[in-house]
């Protein structure tokens, strides 16, 4: 049994203080872990407090479940008002713990134990909010490459059901987390994307419940000195090649889209950095905007430096490239679980997005447990969690929900693959007049959920820098009334 989480000293950042990286004791880890908990804990509990009475109410007429947005972070207040807000905060407590209260176990009348997650790759700070619904008790199985604890909310609600997280990738022979999923049923919630989704349609259809992914953090990247002033991968030279692993379908939409050339394409990337270090990244390259950068820069001493990079997604290609799947029988047969259960999952987005810290620390207990030769550092793990809400990669739609499909935007997925798929492309058969509805869902979104800032005030503001200048005078003149006062 590893270290349960709560125990370690990670370091992480609350309220703009470091709280220590030394290993917390007793009431002090206490008052950190109420502290912490206290602001996002509410509001979820309430959520299944409510959606629980309304599943077990027969009354038509009852008042639809709703629940909180995630709280904004606050600076502290002033010495003169700390009582106020140490009353404030236990108030606050009390409230928590008596819903937590009526909320404990409310999963277990409705849905499976455990509820078995298929991931599809290596733990990582991409799959952060996943491990974030993972209890204290966590033991791992290293020889089936699985993880099994309490399933908890916001980090401290027991559902009464266990998770069980399975990795994918090699572990499950790379193949694509569909058919892992057809072929062991028992498998709840799998990893899937809306490509993937739209090429299985015909033989393997999954049902998107939930986006995990607003954004794809594939990328394609390059050594910025080696092409001076090219941002976007269209405007790399006609004969740059591009180094991929595997004909993956979004190269195929990119050659679809003429963005680049089939004659570019080198299938020959095996995620190591030999060739970019000794070619200087005169080339482009796969990689995720939340992972590669770091290593390169970070972590590979002989080449050191930043690199250049364009997402997937900023090129056109829109998929949601992690999606919690069910098989489609899932949405009728276990839909009084799904209407509790995809809140929870939507909170563990934003639990994951605001404080990833300790669920880092079980990203990294997993991975040394495994021991599976899979190198991934705690600096690549803060980074890659730092990426992911830096550039949206897991943030809000276009409505302000987390977790929620634009179907418009899934519906251009659709048409842009059509082609890419068809007899003059890859050549695989589609489900026959597919639409959106067939491989994804909002029906157990929960619309009041979502990040506050998917960035830290001063990034905002550096973003801010110069905005004026393009449309105002200089210097904007004020003219007062009086000499200077408060």
């Amino acid at each position: 049994m590893s270290t349960p989480r709560g125990l370690r000293g990670v370091a992480q950042v609350f309220w703009g203080e470091k709280v220590t990286d030394r290993p917390l004791k007793g009431e002090e880890r206490n008052r950190m872990r109420r502290s912490r908990g206290t602001l996002k804990l509410l509001p979820v509990v309430l959520t299944l407090v409510l959606v629980a009475a309304a599943c077990g109410s027969d009354d038509d007429d009852a008042a639809p479940a709703a629940t909180t947005a995630a709280p904004a972070a606050t600076t502290a207040a002033p010495a003169d008002e700390s009582a106020a807000e140490e009353a404030a905060e236990e108030a606050a407590e009390e409230a928590a713990e008596e819903a937590a209260e009526e909320a404990a176990g409310v999963l277990a009348a409705v849905c499976p134990s455990p509820i078995i997650v298929q991931t599809d790759w290596h733990a990582q700070a991409e799959h952060g909010p996943t491990y974030e619904l993972l209890g204290q008790d966590y033991v791992i199985d290293a020889s089936n490459y699985s993880v099994t604890g309490t399933l908890v909310a916001s980090g401290e609600v027991d559902t009464g059901v266990d998770i069980e997280i399975r990795e994918g990738g090699p572990a499950t022979g790379w193949q694509q987390t569909a058919s892992v999923m057809y072929q062991d049923p028992d498998i709840f919630l799998g990893y899937t994307s809306t490509d993937g989704a739209v090429e299985a349609s015909a033989d393997q259809p999954t049902v998107s419940v939930a986006v995990i992914m607003e954004k794809n953090p594939q990328i394609i990247m390059w050594n910025p000195e080696q092409f001076p002033g090219v941002e976007r991968v269209a405007d790399l030279p006609d004969d740059t090649p591009i180094l991929t692993s595997w004909m993956a379908t979004y190269l195929y939409w990119l050659i679809n889209q003429g963005i680049v050339d089939a004659s570019q394409v080198e299938e020959s990337y095996e995620a190591g950095v030999s060739r970019f270090v000794a070619e200087d990244g005169a080339y482009g390259q796969q990689g995720y905007a939340s992972n590669e950068p770091y290593i390169y820069e970070v972590e590979t001493p002989e080449y050191g430096k930043a690199v250049q990079y364009e997402l997937t997604h900023d090129m056109g290609y829109e998929t949601y490239s992690q999606n919690y799947g069910v098989l489609p029988e899932r949405i009728e047969e276990d839909g009084a679980c799904l209407e509790l259960l995809v809140p929870i999952l939507q909170q563990g987005m934003v639990d994951y997005v605001t404080d990833g810290a300790e669920t880092n620390a079980v990203i990294m207990d997993v991975n040394a447990t495994y021991d599976d030769g899979f190198v991934y550092s705690e600096g690549n793990a803060e980074f890659g969690h730092t990426e992911l809400g830096r550039l949206g990669l897991i943030g809000n739609g276009p409505d302000g929900t987390i977790g929620k499909h634009d179907m418009d935007r899934v519906q251009r997925m659709i048409d842009s693959l059509i082609p890419v798929f068809g007899p003059d492309g890859i050549n695989i058969e589609l489900a026959e007049g597919l639409t959106p509805g067939d491989i994804a869902t909002n029906e157990f979104i929960d619309d009041n959920i979502g990040l506050v800032s998917t960035v830290a005030p001063a990034e905002e503001a550096a973003g801010a820098e110069g905005v004026l200048a393009a449309v105002c005078p200089s210097p904007i003149i004020v003219q007062t009334d009086w000499h200077a006062q408060a």
